[in-house]
């Protein structure tokens, strides 16, 4: 409520010692308290008078449909929500790793759901494939008459007795 630090405590303390005297310091603090205490006691009675107003007045329903509305939309609740389905779906599934028999109707229906999904995607990968395949057939013999005639190599130059080459511009001399 209000905004007052130790310094600013301190302050007052010292201002009061001085102006009331160390004799009646006791007396008047004593008195504050109780003015305080007092204070307190008519807030809280205020807050309860406004709080029975307003169940009297249908608001403590509107607060709690406000408070169920809160806890239904809150994503914290909806991934625990989350989860705990996704644990209830998983309760009846065995620890196996080799497959085997399904644990549950919804597991079952899963494995066929993927299966078809992946023979779909056998067939499409296939048919890809023939695809690519065919289309480089057809482009090899464009490639070939495109490729330039490999160059013929020269004849290597014969050797000397003393190791070194000999062009045959040298050997006419």
């Amino acid at each position: 409520m209000f905004d007052i630090g130790w310094t600013e405590l301190l302050v007052i303390g010292t201002v009061a010692l001085i102006v009331v005297g160390p004799r009646d310091l006791p007396g008047m603090f004593r008195t504050l308290g109780r003015f305080t205490g007092k204070a307190r006691a008519m807030a809280r009675d205020f807050q309860r008078a406004m709080d029975r107003a307003a169940d009297e007045a249908g608001m403590k329903d509107v607060k709690d449909i406000g408070n169920t509305l809160r806890k239904a939309t809150s994503p914290r609740a909806m991934g625990a929500d989350a989860l705990k389905d996704a644990a209830k779906s998983l309760s009846g599934v065995s620890d196996d790793a080799g497959g085997g028999e399904t644990a549950t109707p919804a597991r079952a229906e899963m494995t066929a759901e993927r299966a078809e999904a992946a023979e779909k995607i056998r067939a499409s990968a296939a048919r890809k494939a023939s695809e690519r395949l065919e289309a480089e057939a057809e482009a090899a013999p464009a490639e070939a008459a495109a490729a330039p005639e490999p160059a013929t190599p020269e004849p290597a130059a014969p050797e000397s007795a003393d190791g070194a080459e000999t062009s045959p511009k040298d050997s006419g001399t």
